[in-house]
């Protein structure tokens, strides 16, 4: 949990029709969770994203054990750089087969063809599956 000194409340928006569709099109996104401090953007890593039902998705190719992972699920927020736009978000993690089947569709959708698909809709990256939204207090 992000222990920064301004003690940042999180109010989660939805996504702007039009910054999803463009961060999904441009397919380009980078995923910083804060570090321990809670205050310091991680490393920014180059992520495959989905949406689902107007929602923002991203898994982690090497699962739970993907240092980006256990720091969003830690600090539950940090900052993603998309579609020349970068947006301060929360994430939360996804559980239950139906969303997570719905996930893998729209991989299976966008990504078909990739030698990395199959991975990415393992049981490995699906147990590390992140809702990432876009936070108001910017």
């Amino acid at each position: 949990m992000i222990n920064n000194k301004k003690s940042i409340e999180f109010i989660m928006s939805t996504w702007n029709k039009e910054d999803l569709r463009n961060i999904i099109e441009e397919d380009d996104l980078h995923i910083a969770p804060f570090r321990a401090d809670g205050e310091t953007y991680g490393t920014p890593t180059w992520i495959w994203c989905v949406s689902v039902g107007g929602d923002l998705y991203v898994r982690a190719y090497n699962g739970q054990n993907s240092r980006w992972y256990q720091s969003a699920m830690q600090q539950k927020a940090g900052r993603i750089h998309a579609a020349g736009k970068k947006w301060e978000v929360s994430f939360e993690p996804v559980e239950g087969d139906e969303i997570n089947d719905k996930i893998d569709d729209a991989y299976r959708e966008k990504y078909d063809g990739s030698q990395y698909l199959s991975p990415m809709i393992s049981e490995r990256t699906r147990s590390a599956t992140v809702r990432v939204n876009p936070r108001d207090n910017q």
